[in-house]
Parts: structure tokens; sequence; C-alpha cells
């Protein structure tokens, strides 16, 4: 199985970027064996082996890599010259954009659906965490714009990739969820119900975010798989808990 899954359109647009999967690491279970995810128990030495081993198979240096503390919002933050990375892993927030040359930015998950977004013209990249609480709170729409706003490019221009996540056979809501999720994706079916609860799609939600933004669907790809069905692949915090590893979706600014 591989280690790191990529989008085929990022690849051929010219970013450098990958979304880890559980395999290919040193981590012992129940993290086993490549968790990414700091602050789940996780032993420091074994998540830090396999964050090098993910920069050397994705390209960028380690110590360039910029992550923020995920809180399920919509707020964007661009990572400014001469930053330290282990001082923005402090600070809030669910979007990070880079438009230096080299700069890693990326987001955890294990179920939240990971996004990366780049303008190739520029080279301008971000990076956003989209659980349920972040899409309906709109932080697609707040990181497209803070991509258009930092470059020249037209939505059109814009490249998108959609990586592995909690999907519609698993992803099972309470009809309060359905209902936001819903209204977050007006004119999209996106709810269904193949049992006695609601079942959300996240990607068509996310999707129909990122057609209302402008974007060609040409331009938007999903790199397939479901997070909570697939345990030998991928890590899942509703199939696992609170001890549950963390996967990585990082792009780098070119």
């Amino acid at each position: 199985m591989q280690s790191v899954l990529r989008s085929p359109l990022l690849v051929r647009l010219g970013f450098a970027h990958g979304f880890s999967t559980r395999q290919g690491g040193v981590s012992l279970p129940p993290f086993d064996s490549n968790n990414l995810g700091r602050s789940v128990g996780d032993d420091p030495e074994h998540v830090a082996e396999n964050h090098r081993r993910l920069a050397a198979a994705v390209g960028y240096e380690p110590t360039r890599l910029f992550e923020l503390s995920q809180v399920h919002g919509a707020r964007v933050r661009e990572v400014l010259p001469h930053e330290l990375a282990t001082a923005l892993r402090l600070e809030e927030g669910d979007a990070l954009l880079a438009a230096e040359p080299g700069v890693a930015i990326g987001v955890r998950a294990a179920d939240c659906l990971p996004l990366l977004l780049g303008d190739p013209g520029t080279g301008a990249v971000v990076a956003v965490h989209s659980g349920w609480r972040g899409t309906s709170a709109g932080v697609v729409g707040c990181a497209v714009d803070a991509l258009l706003q930092r470059t020249s490019a037209t939505a059109s221009q814009l490249c998108a990739a959609i990586f592995p996540h909690i999907r519609p056979c698993c992803f099972e809501v309470g009809e309060e969820v359905a209902q936001e999720l819903s209204l977050a994706a007006p004119g999209r079916s996106v709810v269904s119900r193949p049992g006695l609860k609601p079942h959300v799609d996240l990607a068509a939600v996310v999707r129909a975010q990122l057609l209302a933004r402008g974007l060609d669907p040409e331009r938007i790809d999903d790199v397939t798989g479901c997070t909570r069905c697939e345990p030998t692949q991928f890590f899942s915090y509703r199939r696992e808990g609170q001890r549950s590893g963390r996967h990585l979706a990082v792009i780098v600014a070119r």
C-alpha cells in the first residue's frame, strides 16, 4: 500500500504535495504506523521520524512545514516571511495560505475533509481543514477568497484537490447536522437516507462551495478513499476515538 497519496491534477500542474496514509511510518499501536499528529499521545520521536519521511517523499524541509491549532472554524492565516513553524502551531485556525516558494503548509485529519488549493500562475497555495463544522461555517469559501486576494488569478484558474475523509457510506449524522450541511450546499443533493439516520456527502458539499466560488469543475480533483471503512489504509476518529492517529495533507508553494 502507498504511504503517500497524490492528486493527478496537482501533479500535472507542478505542485509538490501529498496525503499521508497510515502506512510507512514507525509509530506503534494504536498509532501504527504513520501517525503525523503531535498531540494524540504518540511517542514524539516516532512522530518526528514520520514527519521526516513525509517531508522526504513530498520534497520540503521538515522545519519549513507550517500547521495551525485546528478548531473547526473558518479562519484563514497566511504564513509570513521569517515566521517560526513551532510558534504558528500554537495559533488557532483551519486554513493556511503560503506564497513564499519552498514553504510547506499542512492540515491534519482523521475523518475531516482535507482540501488543497493552488494558483498555478503564482505558485501560491492554501491547505484547508474542512470538517462538518468548518464546512458549514464557510471555511472553503474563505480559503478561495484569500487565495484570490493574494494573487492576480481568477477563480477559474485555481485548482483544488479533495483527499480521503469520511464518505457518505459512513458519515451518519443527526437531523440538525444534515440540515446545516444541506443549507451549506444550496441546490445540491448532499443528504441520503439509507437507514434511520441521514448520511451526508461532505465532498459534494465542498465541491458545491468551490463551484459557487467560480472554480472550473475540471480543476477540482477527488482522491478517493473513506477513512472510516478502510482501516488498513486510514486512521479514523469515529472508528478509533481520541487515540486515533492523524493524517497530514501537505502542499508546497512554488
